[in-house]
């Protein structure tokens, strides 16, 4: 009868790799500073409209891999190849191509509107139903909201 083999840590194929196999915190916040020491003196390299649309992910098997916003801005970036390996080579880095990967950034987040004026109808409502309140104090709230009413005078919000 045959033992099955104990349980490895052993990466198989491409993927995440287990928690085991990264090491210490320490360990991947040092590979962290050092990729990003390399990402700010590789792009400082590339013209500026480039520079801020890639960014350095890693050194991998002697390729240098960036990550572009667009497929466009990625064709930049691979006919920069001969200056980005000039630029590694000069600072000590054996890098022989660049590999360029689209990831496309992810939408800005919108903050929504929440100032949306009343109606000069929901203003009529809002003053029926605080006329109807024996309450002193939601009759005064009540008022208070109708009074942010547009009006006839109210200037026209501007379209963005």
């Amino acid at each position: 009868m045959q033992r099955a083999a104990p349980a490895t840590s052993r990466r198989i194929g491409n993927g995440p790799k287990s928690l085991v196999d990264c090491g210490s915190f320490a360990t991947l916040a040092r590979k962290a500073d050092a990729l990003e020491a390399l990402d700010r003196a590789l792009r400082q390299t590339l013209p500026s409209p480039l520079r801020e649309q890639v960014r350095f992910a890693n050194l991998r098997n002697n390729r240098l891999v960036f990550l572009a916003s667009s497929p466009g801005w990625a064709s930049r970036l691979r006919l920069m190849q001969t200056p980005i390996l000039a630029a590694a080579d000069a600072i000590g880095i054996c890098a022989s191509s660049v590999t360029v990967k689209v990831v496309p950034q992810p939408p800005v987040a919108t903050i929504p509107d929440r100032s949306k004026p009343l109606s000069p109808a929901a203003a009529t409502h809002l003053r029926a139903a605080a006329a109807s309140f024996t309450d002193p104090e939601w009759r005064v709230l009540f008022l208070d909201l109708a009074s942010l009413a547009e009006t006839s005078d109210s200037p026209i919000p501007e379209a963005d």
